[in-house]
Formats: C-alpha cells, structure tokens, sequence
C-alpha cells in the first residue's frame, strides 16, 4: 500500500504540478523582489526627504518669527555706530587730513614729545570707505609715546596706529669722560590711519 501511495506521490501530471506551483512561487518572488521592493525603498527615501523638508520649514519659520527683531537690532547697531563717531565726518579727503595731522601735532605737543615732519599719503579706496593716512615722524621718550599713542587710539573719529618703527636715539659724548651717555629719547616713525564714508 505504502508503495502504491508513494508510486501516486510521482506520477507526471503530479509532477507537473508541483513544477508549475513551483514556477509560479518563483515568479512572485521575482515580482516581488523586482517591483515592490524597489516601491518600498523609494516610500522611505521619500519618508527621510520629507522629514528633512519639514525640519528645515520648521528652522524658517523660526527665523521668520524673529525677522522683526533681527531688523530692530541691525537698526540699533547702525545708530550705535552713527552715533560713536568712528568716521572722519569732513567734507573732503583733504580736509580729513588736515584735520588728523592737527590733532596728532596737538597730541605730541601736548605729551611733550617734538614732532619732526607729519606727511599725507595717498588715499586709498576700500569697499564703501575711504583710508586716509598721514606719515609721523616724532622724537620723545618712552613715557611720551605712550601718552601720544593712547591720545591717539581713543580718539573720535577713531584713528587706527600702523607700521610703527620706534629706534633710540644715539647717545651724545661726554666732554669730560670722552665716553657716550646713553640717551632716552627715540626716533619714532609711524603711520595714522582714519576712515571715511564714501559719498552716496
């Protein structure tokens, strides 16, 4: 009896069955495996865009809700700024010049310090602002310079030091001993920058 049951099992057309339902797995598999699975992967590429979309909206809107403030602090920057005076407000290049050269004579003298030459220099252009810069060259003592420099730095307009070149002075010989006496006084050469608004 097992026999004829297992002779039943193999027959052709069983065969042929089995054959056929296993072609057909075969096919879902591949159709699965060709559409659905490219389907799915591109739903959670999509899903992750989507949710990077919605993270950035989120920021923007953020910064949009503070766009007032934002354009109420530019605003009280820009009047800070006005109002401290860090630009020359003359007319003209040369009457900025003149006008920092004055107050740097004014600066020496009054620390005490003796001013060889003052020299403007070309002016230069730089985006919105005109560079005005006047060559010094001044003798003193160090206590003098540095009454000048700080007179010079917390000035208004602002007034900005560049290319400083501070050398002793060499020392005078004493008649009696024949020896040189060193000496306190330096040669000081610098450059004194301001800046002005180009005209609208």
């Amino acid at each position: 009896m097992n026999k004829i049951k297992k002779i039943a099992l193999f027959t052709p057309e069983l065969q042929q069955r089995w054959l056929a339902l296993s072609v057909l797995i075969v096919v879902v598999i591949v159709a699965v495996l060709v559409i659905f699975v490219p389907l799915i992967n591109k739903k959670i590429e999509l899903d992750e865009i989507k949710n990077n979309l919605a993270v950035r909206l989120q920021q923007y809107e953020r910064i949009l809700a503070n766009k007032e403030a934002v354009a109420a602090n530019m605003a009280d920057i820009t009047n800070t700024n006005e109002a401290q005076s860090y630009f020359n407000s003359q007319e003209t290049d040369a009457l900025a010049s003149a006008e920092m050269q004055e107050f740097i004579k004014k600066a020496i003298v009054d620390a005490g310090g003796q001013l060889s030459s003052t020299q403007a220099l070309p002016v230069s252009s730089d985006d919105n602002f005109n560079k005005i810069t006047v060559r010094v060259r001044m003798t003193g003592n160090s206590e003098e310079l540095r009454a000048v420099l700080y007179k010079i730095e917390t000035s208004e307009p602002l007034i900005i030091i560049d290319q400083i070149d501070i050398r002793p002075m060499r020392g005078t010989r004493n008649r009696m001993t024949r020896q040189i006496e060193s000496s306190n006084e330096l040669n000081i050469n610098f450059q004194a920058v301001s800046f002005m608004r180009k005209p609208a």
